[in-house]
């Protein structure tokens, strides 16, 4: 019961950040120590583009490789990283409450999206982003980046690029708001599914409190130890709005890396969701929004709602022409 919890990451600055917060929370919630466990992924090694890589699971494979393997008890996952489809063997145990889900631009001389000059150069590593700059100023030079927060931010202040493009929770998560120089509302700029939140993923029979028929009691007893905290440091709002926001992924088939902005939030009875698919070129968008009435706030409710929304959002999508506009299987 004693024994502590191993939770795998990977080790940029930014996933270590992120997951010594849910270590903290876990701390707390179990009475248990916690041992963090760096995992290498492809996406860490690789010098490609998202686009070329893949996007889909490039970050989350070897994660959850290791949570397979026994190499550790859960992993901590950007959700906007992670796949929609389901992972054999392995479940979502906990969303704790979501972080600021805005893009924030990180420019010199305190620029902004508006005051940029015409032909600045741009860097984003993101298909959505870039088409979203396409689309907002096509007159802009987009630069395909890859790098951690510092290394990106590094050339703005270094003089290649004018400025970057940047989740703002994750500038927050690393102490670096201050780097923002203009944040874009998700009304007029959505960004990926997830964004902003973290999934911590567990092996399913520690999300059911028990190791199974032919493991010691003394393990299920830590399994449902370890089950119990993961339910208290759990977000039920941002567990059921991101459900919504990666429901159009899973129906539009969709990688991680695909050209998709999408924001579900709840008000009071009702549950709203809006998606958009962009055209990599940002030439062309096409949007869909719909709502479902709350008859509580359980959490079955919620679910229900969150799939019921992003079903019917995705299906109006694709009958829009959504798989034609933009690269969505495989992106």
């Amino acid at each position: 019961m004693n024994a502590a919890i191993r939770i795998g990451t990977r080790g940029s600055a930014l996933a270590m950040a992120q997951t010594q917060t849910v270590a903290r929370a876990l701390e707390r919630a179990s009475g248990r120590a916690v041992e963090l466990v760096p995992i290498t992924t492809h996406g860490d090694t690789s010098s490609e583009s998202l686009s070329q890589l893949g996007g889909t699971g490039v970050f989350a494979s070897a994660l959850r490789e290791a949570l397979l393997a026994g190499d550790c008890d859960l992993v901590v996952h950007s959700m906007k990283d992670l796949p929609a489809v389901e992972y054999p063997g392995l479940t979502i145990g906990a969303v704790p409450k979501r972080a600021d889900a805005r893009d924030a631009l990180c420019a010199r001389d305190k620029l902004t999206l508006a005051t940029l000059p015409a032909g600045a150069r741009v860097g984003t590593g993101s298909p959505r982003r870039i088409a979203q700059l396409r689309e907002a100023r096509p007159d802009l030079t987009v630069v395909d980046i890859r790098g951690n927060v510092d290394t990106r931010i590094g050339r703005v202040h270094d003089g290649d690029l004018d400025a970057v493009i940047l989740a703002v929770a994750g500038l927050s998560r690393l102490g670096r708001a201050d780097a923002a120089t203009d944040v874009f509302e998700l009304e007029s700029w959505p960004t990926a599914p997830g964004q902003g939140a973290l999934a911590i993923e567990v092996r399913e029979d520690t999300a059911r409190g028990s190791s199974g028929a032919g493991h010691r009691g003394d393990a299920r007893a830590a399994d449902a130890q370890l089950a119990r905290a993961l339910a208290s440091i759990s977000h039920s709002t941002t567990v059921a709005t991101t459900l919504a926001e990666r429901t159009v992924l899973a129906r539009l088939e969709a990688g991680c890396a695909a050209p998709i902005g999408a924001t579900a939030m709840i008000d009071t009875e009702l549950f709203f969701l809006t998606a958009t698919v962009y055209a990599p070129d940002g030439s062309a968008r096409i949007t869909s929004s719909h709502a479902a009435s709350l008859e509580s706030q359980s959490v079955s409710d919620r679910r229900a709602a969150a799939l019921d929304v992003g079903g019917r959002v995705a299906d109006e999508l694709l009958a829009a022409g959504a798989a034609e506009l933009a690269p969505l299987k495989g992106a």
